[in-house]
């Protein structure tokens, strides 16, 4: 069996622009582990994105892409991680239905994010369906194809990766040793909530995102919540109510920051004033990711992927060998 250093395995579904919750996020994340020396494999994964979208699957290409575009502008490095398509790479398909004879329905049906994600979604119906009912036995089928010893998650996240390791524990135990079991790391992202109070989301519509027009952005901005317990300018606020203040906590140096927490609690500074200092701090950044943004370019991103797909299909390929040698050539028996 593969001996497992510092290899991690991450994705995301792409399912329209990314918004600054991302950027501030999971990518600052990523690009951490890729400068830490990690072995980062980063796909987009547009099966996955399948499974909820397929209504609009003429979409999801173009969709990747950008998502692409939006990673090498954020710092996501194609020399230094692996960044790839997830169907340009069939042995993810292959590993899945490997893994799917040894995966109880009863797993499935006590994962607890399919409950929550059909009692979120108005259109549920359109998620009955074999696909998104076993999207966990694929991503573990992502996490194992290149045997990966981390995996970057939040805590919602983590019943995922204890399926990964049930699943991988019956594999090895079954058939031979090959995968290690991997382990969540948990990634403490910055909670920032969209411009009505909720979690920033694109299926919210609530969300800034980073591609979109300076000026739009500024008017998001002046119309985002506060904290609704401050009536009026003379009323003493606080920072920690405030929705607003969550983009401050990511855009706004300590200092400053400091600054206005207590401005607003002592009711020295308005919501207005509050909200032009946020854009004084966060318009430049964000010029300046789009600037980046610009120059990758198209074509770029698609070479990136190329080149990707080649490096994750050679690892597949040498995780798959062993795969199907243990499945099928058991003690020396061959099938064929």
């Amino acid at each position: 069996m593969d001996i497992v250093q510092k290899r991690v395995l991450s994705g995301m579904r792409p399912t329209g622009p990314l918004h600054i919750g991302h950027t501030k996020g999971v990518l600052e994340i990523w690009r951490g582990l890729q400068d830490e020396g990690w072995r980062c494999f980063f796909l987009v994964a547009d099966i996955h994105a399948l499974t909820t979208e397929w209504e609009n699957a003429s979409k999801i290409v173009e969709n990747s892409i950008e998502v692409v575009i939006d990673w090498l502008a954020c710092g996501i490095s194609p020399e230094k991680s692996v960044i790839f398509l997830q169907s340009d790479v069939p042995e993810h398909a292959e590993l899945f239905t490997y893994l799917g004879v040894l995966t109880p329905i009863g797993l499935l049906e006590r994962n607890p994010t399919y409950k929550e994600v059909l009692q979120e979604v108005k259109d549920s119906e359109k998620l009955m369906n074999l696909g998104f009912f076993s999207y966990p036995v694929l991503q573990a089928a992502d996490i194992l194809l290149y045997k990966a010893s981390r995996v970057p998650v939040g805590k919602d996240q983590v019943p995922h990766i204890e399926i990964t390791r049930d699943i991988a524990e019956k594999f090895n135990r079954v058939f031979g040793e090959v995968f290690p079991l991997p382990e969540a790391m948990l990634a403490e992202t910055p909670k920032i909530l969209g411009i009505d109070g909720r979690k920033m989301s694109k299926s919210y519509n609530n969300a800034i995102f980073i591609g979109e027009d300076i000026g739009q952005i500024r008017e998001k901005i002046m119309i985002y919540m506060t904290d609704t317990q401050r009536k009026t300018r003379k009323d003493p606020g606080e920072p920690e109510r405030c929705p607003l203040y969550t983009l401050h906590k990511v855009f706004t140096t300590p200092p400053e920051r400091a600054e206005i927490e207590n401005g607003c609690r002592n009711a020295t500074i308005g919501c207005v004033d509050c909200k032009k200092i946020l854009l004084k701090n966060m318009i430049p950044e964000l010029e300046s990711l789009q600037t980046k943004r610009k120059s990758m370019g198209r074509d770029f991103a698609i070479d990136v992927l190329k080149d990707g797909a080649k490096r994750a299909k050679e690892f597949a390929q040498n995780t798959m060998n062993e795969v199907r040698e243990v499945i099928f050539r058991k003690k020396g028996t061959k099938l064929l």
